[in-house]
């Protein structure tokens, strides 16, 4: 049985939803020979308004999606002032327009309000968006004519950079945390502005290592190239620190088994103080890997006895 784990980047194109970008992958795998059984998985979804990349794990690797979500993410958005819409982007109903004074409203007033939304904010979500209310996703509800409210939620943005600015447009480029609602951002600004505003694109350029520059197409991934693009799991974890093991530790791991690995020596600046546990119980996340530098396993590493107990065992059974 042919088996495949790694990890793609597509460049999403506009109207395309995330889940049809999954579907692609899914038959263009079955066509090259790998099984219906095969996992697709992608790591946080773009709208089908927005572009740029999408990272899809395939095989045990869809045991990273978690991973991969975590990190940062880069994006670049542009927002029409004086307008407000049910769902806070230009697919919406609109609800409001507005004439922008361009006295009022400068480059330096929009520079003047990023810093309020740079570090740890509380964000509403847009009523049109997949966050559960009470069992069914708040998107779901707001079609059917029900009154959302969704409660704000801490998120995390790292930095924001006005790239652009020409009434009644502007554009910002923002790195941020899992989580993070563009459009709530925009529709934030716009208020504080006091005149509103709606997102008009979104591009997505990077998430942790993975960038949009190395991305391919769902239209030109076919049966003959697709293994090409698919990229080693390793580079999902590359945040993280590892060890190597033995091929006696290995086959322990396999088993899934706890292996001593000793004191690591990336892990000298970690402070137990930072865990919430008692210093004994305190444990981090750590790679092993093999002699050949390939991904074995994410492990829970013990300081208490510098053990390392396999949480993801990323082992496939031998080709036929």
């Amino acid at each position: 049985m042919k088996t495949l784990s790694g990890v793609l980047t597509i460049n999403k194109p506009e109207g395309m939803t995330s889940r049809q970008t999954v579907t692609r992958v899914s038959n263009v795998l079955r066509q090259a020979g790998y099984g219906r059984q095969i996992r697709v998985g992608h790591c946080g979804t773009l709208d089908p308004l927005a572009t740029g990349l999408v990272v899809i794990c395939v095989g045990r690797s869809t045991r990273l999606v978690q991973l991969i979500q975590e990190h940062s993410k880069t994006y670049t958005g542009t927002f029409q002032l004086g307008c407000v819409t049910t769902t806070d982007d230009c697919t919406g109903e609109i609800l409001c327009e507005t004439s922008v004074d361009s006295s009022a409203i400068t480059r330096l007033s929009i520079l003047d309000l990023l810093p309020e939304f740079v570090g740890d904010i509380e964000q509403v979500p847009p009523k049109f968006s997949a966050v559960h209310v009470n069992g069914k996703r708040a998107y779901k509800l707001a079609r059917q004519g029900h009154e959302v409210e969704l409660a704000p939620r801490p998120v995390q943005i790292h930095s924001i950079h006005l790239t652009r600015f020409s009434l009644p447009e502007f554009e910002l480029r923002i790195e941020c945390g899992s989580g993070t609602y563009i459009r709530s951002l925009g529709r934030d600004m716009g208020e504080r502005l006091g005149c509103g505003a709606t997102m008009k694109t979104l591009n997505r350029s990077a998430i942790g290592p993975f960038m949009l520059d190395n991305a391919v197409a769902p239209e030109e991934l076919t049966p003959e190239n697709i293994e090409s693009f698919v990229q080693s799991p390793i580079k999902a974890v590359a945040h993280l620190p590892n060890v190597e093991i033995t091929e006696q530790q290995k086959a322990l791991v396999y088993d899934g088994r706890p292996v001593d690995v000793g004191t690591i020596e990336q892990l000298n600046s970690f402070s137990k103080t930072d865990h919430s546990q008692a210093d004994e119980d305190a444990v981090t996340k750590l790679v092993l890997l093999d002699a050949k530098q390939q991904l074995v396993a994410v492990s829970s590493y013990r300081f208490e006895d510098g053990t390392a107990k396999p949480d993801m065992v990323f082992h496939d059974p031998p080709r036929d």
